[in-house]
This record gives C-alpha cells, sequence and structure tokens, in this order.
C-alpha cells in the first residue's frame, strides 16, 4: 500500500507546483488584502480536488476516454469561464487597495475556486490516469479512502501555504503599489489558460471530424 501512495503522492505533488490558475486566484485574493477570501477559495479549491478524487476512484477518468465528447463539452465550459473570468480582472479599474479579484464575496471566492477545478477535465484526467496506473485493479477500501485523502491534505497544505505567504504585508503592499499592471497581468495569464483550453479542443475536434 506504501509504495501505491508514495506514487500518488510525488506525482500529485509535481502538478500542485506547477502554477496555474488556483496560484493565480489566491494570489489575487491574499495579495489583494484578503486573506479570508483567500481561503473560501481555497475551500473551493480543495473540495474539487476531493470530488475528483472520488470520481477517480469510482473510474470517471474511464468514462472520459471511452466518451470524448464529454470531455469536449467540458473543456469548452472550462475555457469560457476563465475567459470570462480574465474579462473580469482585465475591465477592472480598482485603486489600489481594492484589487478586483478581493471585489468578489466569501461565497463567490469559494464558488470561483470550486468551479474552475470542476471544470478542468485535465484534472479529472490526471486523477483518472494516476489513480488507474498505480492502483492496483482491485484496491482495497483502506487503499481507496488512503489516496483520496492524501490528495486532498495535499491541495488543502499547499493552497493554504500560497494564502498565507501571499497574504502577508510586504507581499501586499508591493502588490498594491502596481495593483493595475499586475490585475491586467494576471487577466492575460487567466485569458491565455482558457484560451489555450478552447485551441487544443478545437483542434482536438477538427481531427477527430
Amino acid at each position: 500500500m506504501l509504495p501505491t501512495l508514495l506514487t500518488i503522492a510525488v506525482l500529485h505533488w509535481v502538478v500542485l507546483l506547477v502554477p496555474g490558475f488556483n496560484f493565480v486566484l489566491v494570489g489575487q485574493l491574499a495579495a489583494g488584502g484578503s486573506r479570508s477570501r483567500a481561503f473560501s477559495a481555497v475551500a473551493g479549491m480543495t473540495l474539487a480536488t476531493l470530488s475528483w478524487a472520488l470520481l477517480a476512484v469510482l473510474g470517471v477518468g474511464v468514462v472520459f476516454s471511452a466518451h470524448p465528447a464529454l470531455r469536449l463539452v467540458a473543456q469548452v465550459a472550462g475555457g469560457l469561464y476563465l475567459l470570462q473570468m480574465a474579462w473580469r480582472l482585465w475591465g477592472s479599474r480598482q485603486q489600489p487597495g481594492a484589487a478586483a479579484a478581493a471585489t468578489l464575496s466569501h461565497s463567490g471566492a469559494f464558488r470561483a475556486g470550486f468551479f474552475t477545478g470542476m471544470l478542468n477535465p485535465k484534472i479529472a484526467l490526471f486523477y483518472g490516469s494516476v489513480f488507474a496506473t498505480a492502483m492496483p485493479a482491485r484496491p482495497s477500501l483502506l487503499l481507496s479512502v488512503s489516496a483520496v485523502a492524501m490528495v486532498f491534505l495535499n491541495s488543502v497544505a499547499w493552497h493554504s501555504f500560497l494564502a498565507l505567504v501571499l497574504s502577508q504585508p510586504v507581499v501586499q503592499r508591493a502588490y498594491l503599489r502596481h495593483v493595475r499592471s499586475l490585475n491586467q497581468l494576471c487577466a492575460a495569464v487567466v485569458g491565455a489558460f482558457g484560451l489555450r483550453l478552447l485551441l487544443a479542443t478545437l483542434s482536438e475536434w477538427r481531427a477527430r471530424a
């Protein structure tokens, strides 16, 4: 059981440490002076992680592989959601001390964290492929529960660490001095993620046509 859990843990941490939209969202909220909203977003992200891990144990990766159209629809939804978030960031004219992302309510931050996780089919494919490869054909209930709990706790630890570090006063002061430029930079990054997801979906759809 231990070798299986170690394999999943290593692969999961590799994915966590690669900056993505989750990093941008937590950074915007935390550095913008809203640690509590950053933790609301973390709660949404980690719930999405838990959901995908549970679905992976139930075999959702097999479903996406067997029905690619479902994955393509999910990718389009995820790409459009990210572009909408990017548009909001880019159009923000907040003054220093009120970053665009910080205008989200706590429930809004939670939803942003949750839906960006749930609408990213690549996360589903990651969990599906890793669990299918690392787990034995018929894993015990203890192994399945341990694997799901481990990736959930990994996600909680990493994103909470980001929220704490990026909400330190020195980081916030640096952020607020350049809030407009940083909002637009984050909008460009988020928009690039969304556009890349849509272009990859279009390319795959054309290849299958």
